[in-house]
């Protein structure tokens, strides 16, 4: 990847968005009303939102155009076998089944796959993936690397899934409890982190041994396989769209969140070669989403998601996205604000535990953090700690805190410039400077599952 200013954007900026600064004192008041959770915000409040790269890209020119293009018919809808041609052609699946979204594309593999007392082996489960997961009275096991959860360890994929204790996993259960493995690509749990394709390839030769299928959640493929070009031996004159081939050779399907590397706002699917997962999965689609060929999309929102598919596999855009995340990662380490590195794909990682040492996991740091990131620069990140993964014990009561304790800084997609990240790096140097009269915050509401989308705090 060369450095940015060697290069310039590959696109030009056609329609613009205005936003708006609140000031610190109605910042102030704002997060306060919203219970220090960033989720209670108006977006109409943030000025720099990096909440979620979840659709929020902007999409191209042929995206648009698709758009207008788009067929609404209720049942075999043309965007929908351009869908299927994209797929088929980028990913190598034969079989597509569109849904609202990612998490209904989870929702509909775990009705058909996942029991009451399974365990469910990935490399770190996202939260809906999670949630989904425990939803089935199942056991969500996280099987990455150790590596994969110490931010300034320097490993090249630290999504990589640890292989001994995937066949240890294997070994003691069996295909009667473990009913698939499920590769995150990129992690997103511990900064976006690629997966290398010898470990895609090894989990898939060890799950085969045991009769036990492997899906991906595909949701950041294309950056992932962006990753395995620039640091993976032997790939670095394979084209990313070759790349992308062979890792989803070493799979059964996958599920996807298209608002991701889809290049649109809305949207999921999943995607099969087995034509028994493909039935299974229409008649639960059916049910939960709508028809096999628009499964709860409208046409021209498939159609927009076909293009996307294709475009974002370019290399040129893949060069620019990723590079602007290493911008804001480098930009914070000569400012000395810790972070996961080396930076992923998808956004920078804000080590709350390192920055905020002085505050104790039962007092939220990350929390902490997003919250002063919003008072200090009118910036949205997410939490990624103690309120989205600590669970409590049913019988015990007794808390099991995550090991990372994050903010995410995830970077829309084609949204942003530099000099916002630059703004983004600045606010930070401003907590830095106070971030010892920071004393955490108390948790006052919280839901049985998912809290961290609902959850309420106050300071202490």
């Amino acid at each position: 990847m060369r450095p940015r200013d060697e290069y310039a954007e590959p696109y030009r900026i056609k329609v613009v968005e205005p936003l708006r600064q609140r000031t610190r004192e109605e910042r102030e008041e704002l997060i306060t009303q919203a219970g220090y959770n960033l989720f209670s915000l108006r977006a109409e409040d943030v000025y720099i939102d990096l909440l979620t790269d979840s659709g929020t890209s902007a999409m191209s020119d042929n995206q648009w155009a698709g758009i207008m293009l788009g067929d609404e018919s209720y049942a075999g809808s043309k965007s929908f076998y351009h869908l299927e041609e994209s797929v088929r052609e980028i990913m190598g699946f034969r079989h597509v089944v569109p849904t609202h979204q990612g998490r209904a594309a989870e929702h509909i593999l775990m009705t058909m796959l996942v029991k009451p007392s399974d365990r469910v082996l990935g490399n770190m489960h996202f939260d809906t993936t999670e949630g989904h997961i425990l939803l089935k009275r199942a056991t969500p096991v996280n099987l990455v690397i150790e590596e994969g959860y110490e931010p300034s360890i320097l490993h090249p994929f630290k999504g990589n899934i640890d292989l001994f204790r995937l066949e240890e996993e294997l070994d003691t259960y069996g295909p009667e409890k473990i009913p698939f493995v499920l590769i995150t690509v990129t992690c997103n749990n511990n900064g976006g982190q690629p997966v290398s394709m010898a470990n895609i390839r090894a989990v898939r030769e060890i799950a085969s041994r045991y009769g036990v299928p492997v899906f991906f959640d595909a949701a950041r493929f294309a950056e992932n396989a962006f990753f395995i070009k620039e640091r993976e031996p032997g790939y670095a004159d394979k084209p990313v769209a070759e790349i992308v081939r062979e890792m989803f050779s070493y799979g059964d399907g996958c599920t996807m969140s298209s608002k991701k590397d889809g290049l649109v706002n809305i949207g999921g699917l999943l995607a099969f070669n087995s034509e028994g997962y493909y039935r299974q999965a229409v008649q639960w689609g059916i049910v939960y989403e709508g028809f096999a060929t628009y499964g709860g999309q409208a046409g021209r929102d498939l159609e927009a998601l076909s293009r996307g598919l294709r475009e974002v596999v370019d290399e040129y855009y893949l060069e620019n996205r990723i590079g602007q995340v290493d911008y804001l990662a480098r930009r914070l380490l000569d400012l000395g604000i810790p972070i996961i590195e080396p930076p992923g794909g998808h956004g920078v990682y804000l080590d709350a535990r390192r920055f905020l040492p002085h505050i104790p996991q039962e007092h939220f740091p990350a929390q902490t953090l997003a919250a002063e990131l919003y008072i200090e620069g009118g910036i949205r990140g997410v939490e990624l700690g103690t309120n989205a993964f600590a669970h409590r014990d049913e019988k015990t009561g007794e808390i099991a805190y995550p090991r990372l304790e994050l903010v995410r800084l995830a970077i829309p997609r084609r949204v942003y410039t530099d000099r916002h990240m630059d703004q983004v790096a600045r606010a930070l140097a401003g907590i830095a400077r106070r971030k010892d009269s920071l004393h955490g915050l108390r948790m006052v509401y919280e839901a049985p599952v998912l809290r961290h989308f609902t959850s309420r705090f106050e300071r202490l």
